[in-house]
C-alpha cells in the first residue's frame, strides 16, 4: 500500500451519510485510531521502522512537540471500507502470531466503532525484536576483561 498523502476522504458508512449531511473523516483519523489501538496491546514495543523511530525520538525531545501516533501506520480509507498496515517492534518472547491476532482484533473493533467503516484487511511487518539487554548495554557499557594471553 503506497503512502497517502493527508487528505479528507468522503466516507458514507450508514450513520456517516444521512439527508441532514455527510460527515468526512481524513485518513489521519484513522491512522491514528489504529496506532493508539496498537499500542494499546500488551507485547508491542514501538511503531515504525527504524527511520521512524529515531525521528520520532528526536521530535518527541524537542520542547512544546508532540508525540506521533500514526507512526509506523499506513491507511487507505474508501467510502465504505479501510485497509490498514502497521509496521511495529515487538517486546521479545511474546508469540508474535498471538501478538498479530491481538493487534488485527483491537485494531478492527477500534476503527468499525469510533468511524464505522468496515475494515478489510491490516496488515502487520514485525521489523524488530525488543530485547531488554539492548537497552542496558548502551547505559553501563561493555565490561572489559583481561586478555586471556600475556
Amino acid at each position: 500500500m503506497s503512502e497517502k498523502s493527508i487528505e479528507k476522504t468522503a466516507v458514507s458508512a450508514g450513520e456517516l451519510d444521512s439527508t441532514q449531511g455527510r460527515t468526512t473523516i481524513a485518513d489521519t483519523v484513522v491512522s491514528k485510531i489504529a496506532g493508539l489501538a496498537t499500542k494499546e496491546v500488551s507485547g508491542v514495543y514501538a511503531l515504525g521502522g527504524g527511520t521512524a523511530r529515531a525521528v520520532g525520538a528526536i521530535r518527541e525531545r524537542i520542547p512544546g512537540s508532540s508525540t506521533n501516533h500514526s507512526q509506523g501506520i499506513s491507511v487507505e480509507v474508501g467510502e465504505k471500507e479501510a485497509a490498514i498496515d502497521i509496521q511495529l517492534v515487538a517486546e521479545y518472547g511474546v508469540a508474535i502470531a498471538d501478538l498479530a491476532a491481538g493487534i488485527r482484533s483491537n485494531v478492527i473493533a477500534a476503527v468499525e466503532r469510533m468511524v464505522g467503516l468496515h475494515v478489510v484487511e491490516v496488515n502487520i511487518e514485525v521489523q524488530d525484536v525488543h530485547i531488554e539487554s539492548d537497552d542496558d548495554g548502551a547505559e553501563t557499557g561493555a565490561t572489559v576483561s583481561e586478555p586471556r594471553v600475556q
